[in-house]
C-alpha cells in the first residue's frame, strides 16, 4: 500500500514523511530523485538531514540514496 502525499507539503512534512517510512525505520533504504529533493527541500537540507541522522547517502543516475543505519557504506566494484 502506497501513501500519498498532500498537493502541498512543506520540507519539513516531507522529510518527516521519508524518514518514516518502513524502510527508513527499519534500517535499511530509500530512494529519491534528486530533482524532486531539490525541488521540494534543497540539497543542502535534506543532506544535512541525512548528516544530523548517522546515515549515509550515495548519488548515481539522478537518484539519491539512504542508508537509514549507521553501518559503514563499501563500494564493491
Amino acid at each position: 500500500m502506497q501513501s500519498t502525499l498532500p498537493t502541498v507539503i512543506t520540507p519539513e512534512r516531507w522529510i518527516t514523511h521519508l524518514f518514516s517510512a518502513r524502510s527508513a525505520a527499519e534500517g535499511g533504504i530509500v530512494r529519491r530523485k534528486v530533482s524532486d529533493v531539490e525541488r521540494l527541500v534543497g540539497r543542502d537540507r535534506f543532506l544535512n538531514e541525512v548528516r544530523r541522522r548517522g546515515f549515509r547517502a550515495v548519488e548515481n543516475c539522478g537518484q539519491f540514496i539512504v542508508f537509514c543505519n549507521r553501518d559503514p557504506v563499501y563500494l564493491i566494484v
